[in-house]
């Protein structure tokens, strides 16, 4: 499956993420003729080769004459892509986004969707970067997007409506819609101002699995913002390659070192995690800064529940941070059967391998039940099914 993978780092909008895309082997040309079999006019395609601090990409500018700049419906924008000679995905994955983007834009200012008015949204502008990231995507063959979370950006911008905070509330309306996750730069940094625009939230909030994928990568592409800031880099990463396999024996080990939570927290927050299908969890004790007794929280899980477990941790502990790294699992086939001890059935698990059964274990809760209800020890009676077991399973078994 031929995939892209987004870094939004230095932020996303409609024209970076298009920009991106030009950057990656879409022609400008292409974008032309979709412009035309829109039935558009009066609008223009201004891409440039450059820099935004160390990065060289492409930056894009849709340019519009004076009658292209009256504001239309988001309505006016399906009825032109619903009326166009787009294929079908194109259209339905467009309509989608302009229908997000006037559903929020009603509920930030009150109104019905079918009478909410557009204002900076409303222009063509709006329309080709919308429409041209999913025809891109088309054109490229790429089957399936993921995305890093959204950076927000911090302080105030400018609009027709005044002064707004960073993220706007369209913005924010879209993140809350679509549950796709971002954050705030850091409070060190000076305000960086709009990072993320309400296009590039809509566009990727519908497209996007926000997750990272395993990938042979086959190209990079470079969409640059119009800023060029001293604290980040305005630029979006488009890395497009064929989806790979992840191996089944690979997994990941999440670590935090933990000195300020609970015991009920941390068992709690274990208890969580082999909810969500975590492979295990433990704790280990630590020393941490000025002698403070601490545990070291670790748990195993595979790459499919990586963001739950992140997520799960950094909500339910104290901890500000966690380390991930892979590790390779290797593991021997078992089965459990159901055996006839001198104490009545028991559940045994059987170990394997190459092929052979080579040991058994009797399942505790099993054994603890035949030990309370007998009042025998529990050692005496896992001793004795595990004997038993390995005589009738096992037979003479030879070490391989």
């Amino acid at each position: 499956m031929k995939v892209a993978y987004i870094q939004a780092l230095g932020g996303a909008s409609g024209d970076m993420l298009l920009a991106s895309m030009l950057d990656a082997g879409l022609e400008k040309s292409e974008l032309e003729n979709l412009i035309l079999n829109l039935g558009l006019a009066g609008i223009s395609l201004q891409v440039t080769s450059t820099l935004r601090g160390g990065v060289a990409g492409t930056h894009l500018d849709v340019k519009l004459d004076t009658d292209s700049k009256i504001p239309r419906r988001w309505q006016d924008f399906v009825s032109i892509v619903e009326a166009s000679a787009l294929s079908p995905k194109v259209k339905s994955q467009s309509s989608e986004v302009f229908r997000l983007i006037g559903q929020v834009e009603a509920a930030v200012h009150g109104v019905e969707p079918e009478n909410v008015h557009l204002h900076e949204l409303g222009t063509l502008d709006t329309l080709v970067d919308v429409v041209g990231v999913m025809f891109g995507l088309e054109t490229l063959g790429l089957e399936k997007v993921f995305c890093s979370a959204l950076p927000t950006g911090s302080g105030t911008l400018k609009s027709q409506h005044g002064l707004l905070p960073v993220p706007a509330p369209a913005t924010a309306e879209i993140l809350q819609a679509t549950g796709a996750p971002s954050y705030p730069p850091p409070s060190t940094l000076p305000a960086t101002g709009e990072m993320l625009t309400p296009t590039g939230a809509a566009i990727l909030g519908t497209i996007a699995d926000f997750s990272s994928p395993v990938m042979q990568i086959s190209s990079i592409g470079y969409g640059l913002g119009t800023r060029n800031p001293d604290a980040y880099p305005n630029v979006l990463s488009l890395t497009i390659g064929e989806l790979g396999d992840i191996n089944a024996n690979s997994l990941l080990i999440l670590e935090t070192n933990i000195d300020d939570s609970t015991g009920e927290v941390l068992g709690y927050v274990q208890e969580r995690l082999f909810d969500i299908g975590a492979k295990d969890v433990w704790y280990t004790p630590i020393q941490m800064k000025k002698n403070r007794p601490a545990v070291l929280m670790s748990a195993l899980v595979n790459y499919e529940v990586k963001d739950d477990a992140v997520r799960l941790i950094l909500s339910e502990t104290s901890t500000l941070g966690i380390r991930i790294r892979s590790v390779e699992r290797i593991e021997t086939d078992r089965r459990i059967v159901e055996f006839q001890s001198s104490f009545g059935i028991v559940n045994v698990k059987i170990k394997v391998l190459n092929g052979r059964d080579i040991a058994v274990s009797p399942e505790y809760e099993d054994c603890r039940k035949i030990a309370l209800n007998k009042s025998l020890p529990l050692i005496n009676v896992l001793d004795m099914v595990r004997f038993e077991a390995t005589a009738q399973i096992l037979g003479n078994f030879e070490a391989i």
